[in-house]
């Protein structure tokens, strides 16, 4: 496609999917639809190399107030991971049965720096899976002598839409108005304190390509969008 067409594509596209919004009042919950979701059961608190670990004096982020996450989400899991070697990965996950449009309020890269982290690093990556790829965000986040890595994606009913444009999210969002439905999401997002940013972004690969060899294809396409 030649470049000059893509902004008149991508305002064409938001226009079609304004219209499509006004006219579908979405009001059935996919949620209501498929089994609840349970986040504490579907996530094993120990597979492959890695095995639940006391929280201890580590911190897994969590910067929004309880009344903000009660409204947001569902359900919330934090858990800290360590394997065999002794490396920790921290595992964030948020599951709401309408996310149309609170996604935004849970990014990482704005709930690192409320914590008071330093935002070193913003970027758009692919994760390797034994399933295929998910697109995923990398930040280098500091606060102090912590150094922390984080890898995160969003679902938005059975598709992952972190990674991709806002265009893409939008269409997402209303293709499933269009069918009188309202789409549930989940933040999945894991991270290591660690200064080495490539061990760390490979130890999270590695962590999650065998959570998903550990859960139910259902769970799988639920946690990442993959099949």
């Amino acid at each position: 496609m030649p470049p000059h067409r893509t902004p008149f594509l991508i305002v064409a596209l938001m226009i079609a999917a304004s219209v499509g919004a006004m006219v579908a009042r979405p009001s059935a919950k996919v949620s209501d639809e498929r089994p609840a979701v349970s986040l504490e059961s579907i996530i094993p608190k120990q597979f492959g190399d890695w095995r639940e670990a006391p929280k201890g004096h580590v911190q897994v982020v969590n910067p929004q107030t309880q009344e903000l996450l009660d409204k947001l989400y569902s359900e919330i899991v934090t858990r800290i991971y360590v394997n065999a070697g002794g490396y920790r990965v921290m595992l964030s996950l948020a599951y709401g049965s309408d996310q149309r449009g609170a996604l935004q309020a849970h990014k990482p890269e704005v709930c690192y720096p409320a914590q008071g982290f330093v935002l070193k690093n913003n970027e758009a990556g692919l994760l390797a899976t034994s399933f295929g790829e998910i697109s995923v965000r990398r930040l280098f986040t500091t606060m102090g002598a912590r150094q922390e890595p984080v890898t995160y994606w969003f679902t938005l009913g059975d598709k992952m839409v972190e990674g991709r444009s806002q265009v893409y999210k939008r269409i997402v969002e209303v293709s499933y108005g269009l069918t009188g439905r309202i789409p549930d999401g989940m933040l999945f997002r894991i991270s290591s304190i660690d200064p080495d940013q490539s061990r760390a972004y490979g130890m999270q690969q590695q962590f999650v390509d065998q959570l998903l060899n550990a859960v139910s294809p259902a769970e799988r396409k639920r946690l990442s969008g993959l099949h």
